[in-house]
């Protein structure tokens, strides 16, 4: 055996200590709240959001991660939200509209473009111009099947609503005027 394979040999067998360290300072455990616990997931895929930046009139990305589509359990509004993949930072938050229309992003048939009159995902709420885009069309579709759901469940819940409160104000009326 030479002398360079007998240090070999002699570094291989040389074993490292097992090395504890106890932490400097002990934290305790929070509860990390998603605001997500009173809502349902009704759709949930993979995405690449984009926004369209008036200013220099061109198109940014605004993050890639889950697109979800959440219903409350007792409002039973329907909202989209996005969290990029790995900040978990909100990229998308707002809830379907009425006015909402999904529109063919123009060369492509994975992507769908749509304005939002108050999207909440910087903190206040502001006009957007959104496209987003998935692996294949077929995905888009289903997208597109789930949003326009969406759309009709939260226009019958708006119409619903505000019905309730005509037929309130006109029964307090009413009362008001047999008090008379």
């Amino acid at each position: 055996m030479s002398e360079a394979e007998k240090v070999i040999n002699e570094e291989e067998v040389v074993e490292s200590p097992d090395v504890h360290f106890e932490p400097v300072i002990k934290l305790k455990e929070v509860e990390v709240k998603t605001l997500e616990e009173d809502e349902e997931t009704l759709f949930k895929m993979r995405a690449k959001l984009f926004r369209f930046d008036t200013d220099a009139n061109e198109w940014k990305e605004r993050g890639t991660g889950d697109v979800k589509l959440l219903k409350h359990k007792e409002t039973k509004k329907i909202r989209v939200l996005m969290r990029r993949d790995k900040t978990l930072k909100v990229c998308a938050n707002h809830y379907i509209t009425d006015d909402m229309n999904l529109t063919a992003n123009v060369g492509s048939d994975r992507s769908w473009v749509w304005n939002v009159a108050a999207d909440v995902s910087d903190g206040e709420p502001e006009h957007q111009m959104l496209a987003i885009r998935f692996a294949n069309s077929e995905n888009a579709n289903k997208f597109k099947e789930a949003f326009e759901d969406a759309r009709t469940s939260n226009s019958k819940l708006a119409s619903a609503t505000s019905e309730k409160k005509a037929s309130e104000e006109s029964k307090k009326e009413d009362d008001a005027s047999e008090s008379k």
